[in-house]
Parts: C-alpha cells; sequence; structure tokens
C-alpha cells in the first residue's frame, strides 16, 4: 500500500512595496498566475540559490579537508617508499 502525502498550503500576509506590487502584478499577468503564484516561485528560486550556496561552501571545505589529507597520505608514502622516518 502506497501512503500519499498531501502538501497542503499555509496562508500568510505580507506588507509589500507599491513598486514590487507592480513587478509581481506584471509578472503575474505574463505567466498566467497568481500573486501567490509569483511570489511563491520567488521564495522557491531563493531557497533554491540559498541551498546551492550552502552546498558549494561545503564542497570547498571538503575540497580543502581532501587536499590536507592528500599531502599528508603523500608524505606517509614517500617515507615508506624512501624508507625514511
Amino acid at each position: 500500500m502506497v501512503t500519499r502525502i498531501k502538501r497542503g498550503k499555509d496562508s500568510i500576509s505580507i506588507t509589500v512595496e507599491p513598486d514590487l506590487i507592480a513587478v509581481v502584478d506584471e509578472i503575474r499577468k505574463e505567466t498566467n498566475t497568481t500573486r501567490s503564484g509569483v511570489i511563491s516561485r520567488c521564495l522557491e528560486e531563493l531557497a533554491q540559490r540559498r541551498a546551492t550556496a550552502l552546498m558549494e561552501e561545503g564542497y570547498k571545505a571538503m575540497a580543502k579537508e581532501n587536499k590536507d589529507f592528500a599531502k599528508m597520505a603523500f608524505e606517509l608514502q614517500r617515507r615508506v617508499v624512501l624508507r625514511k622516518e
């Protein structure tokens, strides 16, 4: 049996500058959606950019750790091969 979870939506009330509302309305007309749809899409894109930035930070940190480990391993291999202590 497959259980499906429905994603509900919550309502919020926000205060927005009039010039931003005008932009939202332009996008709404261009994309044939609602104000909520436009704002939701903007938030989704912002969340995606944030997640990407966090992953990039993590990958950079891992790369530094991997580089440091490789240096250490190379030195140990060199000692074994050359039998230097």
